[in-house]
């Protein structure tokens, strides 16, 4: 299991003997959700249920410093947004990390940052890929017609001729922007408390990034990991 504050995205917890027995109200779903492995043991939240108090009480929290959770949206009994964050002073927050309970389903929210960097380098690795196989295409015509011209002496009226200049040119402009197209930029750096996962694409040496087949592109955590694609823990 992995500790909380890594990036959990691919799996979903769900007790049901806990759904039928308790409902799923503001008062209860803290309970329910430091059942999950999601929830940090060592937030103050813990602290005060040691201390038989409620765990989403403001006004002891703010009295607090650390790790802690809070309740941020409810529409009740369908869904529930828990903010994970790390409070300085009774005014000063950072937030971390965001989870939701759909359903009784929890799952942990992806960081915006990885999103943008999915969808940039998925953007990327399509628009290189058209540009290969738009080269590729130019040069195969150019080849076929240069053979077809050296083989008749000839040519025939109702033939279309081929400037191959023209076409040399454009197919000099796709490599050119094929070579100029950037990869996909790294994405910004994670907050407080996160620990991104470790991949052995993110081990791989620099120069692998400049093949000349372009890279599949990264897992999207909405389109490729949503709700419905998730392990169930």
């Amino acid at each position: 299991m992995q500790p909380p504050g890594t990036d959990m995205t691919g799996i979903c917890f769900r007790d049901q003997l806990w759904l039928n027995t308790y409902p799923l109200d503001r008062n209860l779903i803290f309970d329910y959700f430091a059942l999950s492995p999601f929830y940090d043991w060592t937030c103050n939240n813990e602290k005060l249920r040691m201390q038989s108090i409620h765990p989403l009480d403001i006004s002891q929290l703010s009295k607090m410093t650390g790790i802690e959770y809070m309740l941020s949206e409810v529409m009740e009994p369908h869904l529930f947004i828990i903010r994970k964050q790390k409070r300085d002073s009774a005014e000063k927050v950072t937030p971390m990390l965001a989870y939701y309970i759909l359903d009784g389903s929890i799952y942990q929210a992806p960081q915006l940052c990885n999103v943008f960097a999915a969808r940039v380098g998925r953007a990327l690795y399509y628009i290189s890929k058209a540009f290969t196989t738009a080269a590729s295409k130019l040069e195969k015509i150019g080849y076929v017609d240069t053979e077809n011209e050296s083989e008749t002496s000839e040519p025939k009226g109702g033939k279309e001729t081929i400037d191959f200049k023209e076409v040399k040119r454009v197919d000099h402009i796709l490599a050119s922007l094929q070579r100029k197209l950037p990869p996909a930029p790294p994405p910004p750096p994670f907050p407080d408390g996160f620990v991104p996962p470790t991949t052995a694409e993110a081990e791989k040496e620099p120069e692998n990034q400049q093949t000349a087949e372009p890279q599949p592109p990264a897992v999207d955590p909405i389109i490729d990991q949503g709700p419905a694609k998730r392990m169930k823990f």
